[in-house]
């Protein structure tokens, strides 16, 4: 199998991809995102509970039967009807699409966590059924070993599918996926090791499955971190639901949908760290209705055309004392010059809550080719033990870095996560990570004198300056007649293109 730059196994999941896609024909695939996730969701109970079933019949002590053995692994209670075995069994039965949605039915009423959160539609006339069973068939594939298991391998393919379908989808599927890329990075800069997670916009649940991810990968306990979070989308709530089951992890998004502004389900939360990816310059936030909200006090009220800095104080507000948090905004944040956003912008920056920004390339998001920016703010610089960083602001401008996946996707590299994590934790002061120093055209520590110079606009590229290039040995004369004679060959096939498009123009009576 290939190794990706990113160090995602691509190989098995991208096979299974292909053989799911050709399947879905002419079905939308936002449409078909549902079938598919919903069918490797029950397959991954089915199969954890059906390994636990198989040591339960070794145990001449066990019953199989009992559900409390299957809760006490944190297995969820699959009734033989439910079972993948019964499913597959089925596959090639006219009424495959009710079996399923009776199966659906039957877990969420045997495991009250997943009440309203399944799909249950297959037997919806317009399903093809034959489509389902070889679905079905193709979906089959076996990790009932414990070794399958520990590597997380329907997690793998869930999380991949989810990206397959956030590109397929285009602009709307950015509502429920965020790159991977973007999410590693900034779990790695935050380092969410202890305390209380919180995403108030969660999408699938990306953030989470990372910030696990990230314990895990530094030795930590995973049972020493919180995972609260919402969704006001009903359809993607349900993902984050399904993909946290699927991973084992015991997070609170809420017992249905809501929207972060206008329903807050975690009102009394103050949170460690947050993490978060809001929707992009949203304009029927409602904010019309909420300009006396205690969110807003000190700062300023945020536009009621645009929720970017809604989300910005509705983050700051839920904050601990000693709490980061960084998130992804529309590069137009760091510099826009409508009045009530300039006016928090400076209070942020006075009050010292703007820790670091860092731009970033663009075509990074399935949802929008345009470059974006990450925001960390802090309610206190000087919180766990890292150097003083009072009145000063990290600026880093990442917008040359990562690599084309595809001809329309880049990724950004370990090797680049790393750089840009590794210059934050510098600057922080932490124990291990290193000095830190302004490199031009990448990195600087900009005084808040500087920034208010700059009339408190944070566009990074205003701060670190332009990269030193070395000096180039060609003789100037040289250099001249060589870019002249590439500037000639343009102009002549520039004149071929406006003669061919004349020509093409007076064939159909359109001279010029």
């Amino acid at each position: 199998m290939q190794e990706a730059k990113n160090g995602a196994n691509l190989g098995f999941e991208e096979k299974l991809w292909q053989a799911a896609d050709k399947l879905r024909n002419n079905m939308d695939a936002a449409e078909y995102k549902h079938v598919v996730l919903g069918l490797l969701f029950l397959k991954y109970i089915s199969d954890a509970f059906e390994e636990k079933y198989e040591a339960l019949k070794q145990d001449e002590l066990a019953d199989p039967e009992d559900r409390d053995e299957y809760l006490a692994d944190n297995i969820f209670w699959v009734a033989p009807e439910a079972r993948w075995t019964y499913i597959k069994e089925n596959a090639k039965s006219p009424i495959i699409g009710q079996i399923i949605d009776n199966a659906m039915a039957a877990i969420e009423k045997d495991n009250q966590q997943l009440k309203g959160v399944l799909p249950k539609d297959y037997a919806r006339p317009t399903l093809d059924k034959t489509r389902l069973g070889e679905l079905i068939d193709i979906l089959s594939f076996k990790v009932g070993d414990k070794e399958s298991r520990s590597k997380d391998v329907l997690g793998r393919v869930y999380e991949y599918f989810l990206s397959k379908f956030a590109s397929a989808e285009g602009k709307n599927g950015g509502e429920f996926y965020t790159p991977q890329s973007v999410v590693k990075l900034l779990v790695e800069m935050i380092e969410p090791f202890k305390g209380r997670i919180y995403d108030p916009c969660c999408g699938s649940g990306g953030m989470f499955v990372q910030s696990e991810r990230f314990v895990e990968a530094h030795s930590g306990k995973i049972g020493d971190i919180s995972i609260y979070g919402q969704e006001s989308n009903p359809t993607t709530w349900r993902l984050c639901k399904m993909n946290l089951a699927i991973r084992g992890i015991d997070g609170n998004i809420g017992e249905y949908n809501a929207d972060a502004f206008h329903n807050d389900l975690h009102k009394s939360l103050k949170a460690d760290y947050i993490l978060a990816n809001p929707p992009f310059n949203i304009s029927d936030w409602g904010g019309e209705k909420l300009t006396e909200d205690v969110r807003w006090n000190g700062y300023g009220i945020p536009p009621a055309g645009n929720a970017n800095y809604a989300w910005i104080l509705h983050m700051l507000w839920r904050l601990a004392p000693g709490g980061v948090a960084g998130f992804v905004l529309a590069n137009g944040s760091m510099s826009t010059s409508t009045s009530s956003e300039a006016e928090i912008r400076k209070n942020l920056v006075e009050k010292d809550h703007v820790d670091c920004i860092v731009t970033l390339p663009g075509q990074l998001f399935y949802s929008t080719q345009i470059p974006v920016c990450l925001w960390f703010i802090t309610k206190n610089k000087a919180a766990k033990g890292h150097r003083n960083r009072k009145g000063e602001i990290l600026f880093i401008d990442a917008r040359k870095m990562g690599y084309m996946a595809d001809r329309t996707h880049r990724e950004l590299s370990d090797e680049d996560i790393k750089k840009i994590a590794d210059t934050y934790h510098a600057w922080r002061g932490e124990a291990g990570a290193g000095e830190y120093e302004d490199v031009k055209g990448f990195c600087k520590a900009a005084k808040l004198e500087e920034v208010r110079e700059h009339e408190y606009i944070l566009t990074p590229g205003r701060y670190v300056g332009i990269e030193e290039i070395e000096e180039d040995s060609e003789p100037f004369d040289e250099k001249m007649q060589r870019l002249t004679g590439e500037l000639s060959e343009m102009f002549a096939k520039s004149r071929q293109l406006e003669d061919e498009i004349r020509r093409r123009l007076g064939a159909i009576g359109y001279e010029f």
